[in-house]
């Protein structure tokens, strides 16, 4: 969670300046993650949207795509918003 933690801060801080902007996260440097991982990834979706940006998630870790579908929001973080 520490680290979960630490990535949301440091990425709501980067993705602040969205301002309309489409933008991508490669996500093929994650190694291990877990909800509070899959949480982050959500609430980056719903921040980048407020801001009137979108954001699309690239190369998913398996895991990660197995948690977005039992929580029912593989759609979000596939399709981006």
């Amino acid at each position: 969670f520490a680290t979960a933690r630490r990535a949301h801060q440091e990425g709501l801080a980067s993705l602040a300046s969205a301002n309309g902007r489409e933008l991508e996260i490669d996500c093929a440097g994650i190694t291990s993650s877990d909800s509070a991982g899959l949480a982050v990834l959500l609430d980056w979706l719903a921040a980048v949207k407020r801001a009137g940006g979108g954001l699309r998630y690239r190369r998913l870790p398996s895991g990660l795509v197995a948690l977005s579908r039992i929580g029912e929001v593989e759609e979000l973080l596939e399709g981006g918003v």
